[in-house]
This record gives structure tokens, C-alpha cells and sequence, in this order.
């Protein structure tokens, strides 16, 4: 068995280590950390490296650093929001050994005395501040690691922006230094100066007639800026249902328009990832801008079309065909794309795109439905039914003979 010679090792802002801890530091040739961690590591003698930059050298570093004795320092919990998992992607776990302590999050749940297990736990740290937005809700409670100083300013903006002036913000900078201070204020009128080591509590509460946008999908088509070419909203929570998102999933979106479908599947499970193709540039501007807006700013779009940029594209764990559908060949390069488990779901709106997914079903399996929508609206005074196209809708679990 590989001994490990990778050491993960978290420092709290008080400096104290475990026994076990120390010697690990005091043995080591290399220790990764930043100044700050350096400081309150106190005296040893190995190299100190800071991170490199672009970061990402740091894993070839460390592979070639492989059976020396290394140790990195880390804030609290390196297997929350840490480096720890992504190094676990990169080294064999019997390479490695991990002593964390107490997170950010559990500190600063404990000052707010909230449980942890009814907090949501984000982190805007190098990440688009615009992800908070998937996570707003009446009643929210927020924990957030952060960037710097400048990350509350732009939440509390956000916040403002999104009808939620009235929640309450937050700063916990320092927890568990000399230097630990609290700072509160509502997000509408937030104007304090904090330190740039901090953790962001929220409570949110929603003003009076707020839209509330939920992640389950189907969220209203307003919701979205779009050219009027859009899965709408009740077609749009049946596809999703039969996409089944879930964390982490990738979804090629192909046909993307204004990113509806992408947008929701990313709403609808954490970490869940989309790829949308689209070839029209207003579209790809305005998806770009809905991601951005409603919390899921690592929308990816391409400028290309399927079934030709289908090759380079990671493996998808889910596809949908909302345009393109008549393309040559686009049904079995998808198909073909899925692993077993995948799901393939394609809708039509014209009589040619319905005759092949006819095929489709009768080549591959699945199953189509006809999906019928008609909405209130007036008629003079009075109100009537008006329908919407119908659509039609095959969905496909790649290598089952069951109904989804």
C-alpha cells in the first residue's frame, strides 16, 4: 500500500494544531499555503510555496513532488469548498491524509446559533456572485464564503434588485481570531467596511408582492428575455421531468434559443451542468443574460450546430433536441453520445419534426406524447380558452424497456 505522503491540514484563525498535526508540519519538505496560513502555522522549516498562478499548475507540482513529504495549509475544512476536492480527483486516497477542523460554516452557524443542516452553504469565492440568486427564497438562511471586501456590496445590491431589500446581512470576519468582529445591517441600507476574511450570513425576507422564483421548473416565461421562440412553461416542466436533472449531471442543450431548458436544469440540482448549442447571436446573448440572472452564471453556449459539433463536446448524462431537429443524422449521433442511463428528449411543433420522432420511437424505443396547452385570456368581456401549438414529445432512457 502507498504510504500517504500528502498532508491536508486545516488552520483555523487561532493557529492551533493538533499534535499530529505538527509533526506533519515540522517533517515536511514542502508546505502550500498562503502568507496567512504561513503565519499562523508558526516556526518550521520546510520550503514554503505560495499558490501558483493560474492555479491549476499546482496538481503537475504536486505529481512531481509525489513520495516527498508535502503538506498543505488550508482554512478549516479543506473538503468544504477546499482544495481537497479537487486534489482527490488527482490523487489515489492512499496518497493522501486530511486533518480538518471546524469550517467557516460551522463557526459562523454557531455565532448566528442556527443549525447547520437548515442553512444553505454557498460559496462565492472566485465564483459569480450571481449564483446567490438560485438560492433566494422567503425564509432563506445563507451562509456564504466570499471573495474579498467588495462581495457584500454587490450581494446587498442583488438583494435590492431582487425585491429582498429588507434581509438581513451579516458579516463575520476573522472567526475564532483576535481580531473576530460582527458586522450587521439590512441589505438596503448595507454600507459597512469589512475585512477581506469574512463569512456572509443572510436571512432572507422577501418584500411586500415579490416574485418569488423557485427551482423546481417551470418558472414563468416572463422570467426569461426571449424572441418569443421558447419551450414554454408547462411544455418546459414536462421536458425537465423526463430529462431527470440531477447533481452534477451534464445536459447538452442543442437548439438552445434564450437557454430556458439549460437554465432550469442547472436550477434544478446542485452542480448540475448544461452545454448549449445555438447558432444565432441574439439568442446566445440573451441565454448568456437569463443564466446570469437567474443564478446559474456557468451557462456554457457554443456557437455551433448538431449533429457537427456533437464530437467535441464531454459526455452528456442527458440530451435535449429543442431546434434542429430535421438535421441529418441528429437523432442517432445523439443517441449514440448517451451512455446506458442517459436520457434523450426531443419536441416538435411542426408535422415533419413529429414524423421523426415517429421513426425515432420506432427505431430506438421510448416514448411519445402529444402535449396539449390552452391559457385564459380575454374575449371582449368576457374570457375563453386559447390554445397553444401543440407539441410533441419523445423521451428515451437509453437501454431500458421501461416507461419513464
Amino acid at each position: 500500500m502507498t504510504a500517504p505522503w500528502l498532508s491536508l491540514i486545516g488552520i483555523g484563525e487561532d493557529g492551533n494544531l493538533s499534535e499530529a498535526a505538527r509533526g506533519l508540519l515540522a517533517n515536511a519538505k514542502v508546505v502550500y499555503g498562503s502568507e496567512r496560513h504561513f503565519a499562523l502555522g508558526g516556526v518550521f522549516d520546510a520550503e514554503k510555496r505560495t499558490w501558483p498562478s493560474p492555479f491549476s499548475n499546482v496538481y503537475d507540482e504536486l505529481k512531481a513532488l509525489a513520495g516527498t513529504p508535502v503538506v498543505i495549509l488550508a482554512t478549516g475544512d479543506p473538503q468544504w469548498y477546499g482544495i481537497g476536492s479537487t486534489l482527490v480527483r488527482r490523487f489515489a486516497r492512499e496518497e493522501m491524509q486530511i486533518f480538518p477542523i471546524p469550517s467557516a460554516f460551522q463557526l459562523a452557524a454557531s455565532r448566528m446559533h442556527w443549525p447547520v443542516q437548515d442553512v444553505d452553504c454557498v460559496s462565492l469565492h472566485g465564483r459569480p456572485v450571481e449564483n446567490l440568486r438560485c438560492f433566494l427564497y422567503p425564509g432563506a438562511r445563507i451562509l456564504a464564503l466570499t471573495s474579498n471586501a467588495e462581495t457584500p456590496q454587490r450581494v446587498a445590491d442583488i438583494l435590492a434588485d431582487a425585491g429582498l431589500g429588507q434581509a438581513r446581512m451579516t458579516v463575520l470576519e476573522h472567526l475564532g481570531g483576535t481580531e473576530e468582529r460582527i458586522v450587521s445591517a439590512t441589505a438596503e441600507n448595507w454600507q459597512a467596511d469589512v475585512a477581506d476574511f469574512h463569512t456572509l450570513a443572510l436571512e432572507v425576507t422577501a418584500d411586500q408582492g415579490t416574485r418569488f422564483l423557485p427551482c423546481t421548473p417551470g418558472l414563468p416565461d416572463d422570467a426569461f428575455r426571449h424572441d418569443g421562440k421558447m419551450t414554454k412553461r408547462e411544455v418546459r416542466a414536462t421536458t425537465l421531468a423526463a430529462l431527470m436533472p440531477h447533481p452534477g449531471a451534464l445536459l447538452w442543450d442543442i437548439g438552445a434559443g434564450c437557454g430556458s431548458i439549460g437554465i432550469e436544469w442547472m436550477r434544478a440540482a446542485r452542480n448540475a451542468k448544461a452545454i448549449g448549442l445555438e447558432p444565432h447571436v441574439e439568442r446566445r446573448a440573451m441565454a448568456l443574460g437569463n443564466a446570469i440572472a437567474l443564478g446559474v452564471a456557468g451557462l456554457e453556449i457554443r456557437d455551433a450546430c448538431a449533429p457537427e459539433a456533437l464530437d467535441d463536446l464531454p459526455q452528456p448524462d442527458a440530451i435535449f433536441i429543442g431546434g434542429g431537429l430535421t438535421a441529418d443524422g441528429i437523432i442517432e449521433g445523439c443517441h449514440n453520445a448517451l451512455q446506458p442511463g442517459g436520457r434523450l428528449v426531443a419536441n416538435a411543433v411542426t408535422l415533419e419534426g413529429e414524423a421523426i420522432l415517429l421513426r425515432a420511437r420506432q427505431h430506438f424505443g421510448g416514448e411519445l406524447s402529444r402535449i396539449s396547452i390552452q391559457r385564459a385570456s380575454p374575449v371582449g368581456d368576457l374570457t375563453g380558452w386559447r390554445p397553444l401549438m401543440p407539441v410533441t414529445q419523445w423521451a428515451l432512457v437509453k437501454g431500458s424497456q421501461t416507461s419513464l
